[in-house]
């Protein structure tokens, strides 16, 4: 049996991004030769997301497309919990399905994953110093209970506390989420310290984020038209 990585992908409202993101997330497996999948956590999304996941399941294969949803809007730490009931892989990846995350930076967490045996990797938006820091004070801000996510306190002496693209092994993953706390936007933070507390190592990538695709775009937006006509049609003839 290979190595196989999951992608646990919790979306809400993400239909425009998610075929293009599913379609790089394949073009970056396959080049790479590597096996898959993508565990699609969508909160009960009005906009249509699921019939898209549907759709990219008839594309891509059930075996590397799952549909997980949810019955409402329940937050990002219960949606890592709900999708690793149904990973397949024995590495989880947890990215932003907004475009936020590149795809391409992935060969590069695997192969330093590999090189290391890290427990963790995880991408800096800022200078990446081999992911070693002094955590003996994380270690007393988590004995102190909730005021340690300060991130007065834990921003200045870590490089990228609340970056979201991250690779685990998943037991390890499955450790920490059973031991991290918050819901929300410090969920990622919290899982950054208890990893920490508990003794797992920690590689780190430089990445390039990304605002959203949409919206604020860097990309014009006859181009992303184009692109999603290109990766559309793919639905309506396979």
């Amino acid at each position: 049996m290979g190595d196989k990585y999951s992608i646990i992908l919790p979306t809400y409202n993400e239909r425009k991004n998610l075929p293009i993101l599913v379609y790089l997330l394949d073009k970056t497996f396959r080049e790479a030769k590597i096996d898959w999948e993508v565990v699609i956590v969508d909160d009960a999304s009005p906009d249509g997301t699921q019939e898209i996941a549907r759709k990219l399941i008839d594309v891509f294969g059930a075996d590397h497309i799952q549909l997980r949803p949810r019955a409402g809007k329940l937050g990002l730490g219960t949606a890592y919990v709900h999708g690793l009931q149904f990973v397949t892989g024995n590495y989880v990846i947890i990215m932003d399905a907004d475009f936020s995350h590149h795809p391409e930076a992935i060969p590069e967490f695997i192969a330093l994953q590999k090189k290391h045996n890290y427990d963790i990797v995880t991408g800096t938006r800022y200078a990446g110093n081999g992911g070693v820091y002094g955590w003996d004070l994380k270690r007393k801000l988590v004995s102190r209970g909730a005021n340690f996510l300060a991130s007065t306190v834990l921003r200045p002496n870590v490089s990228d506390l609340t970056g979201s693209f991250r690779l685990y092994k998943k037991d390890v993953l499955a450790k920490i989420i059973s031991e991290t706390k918050s819901k929300g936007y410090v969920f990622q933070m919290e899982m950054m310290v208890r990893a920490r507390a508990l003794g797992f190592t920690v590689g780190e990538v430089p990445i390039n984020f990304v605002d959203r695709l949409y919206g604020e775009s860097k990309l014009g937006g006859d181009e992303i038209f184009q692109y999603l006509k290109g990766v559309l049609s793919l639905f309506v003839s396979v």
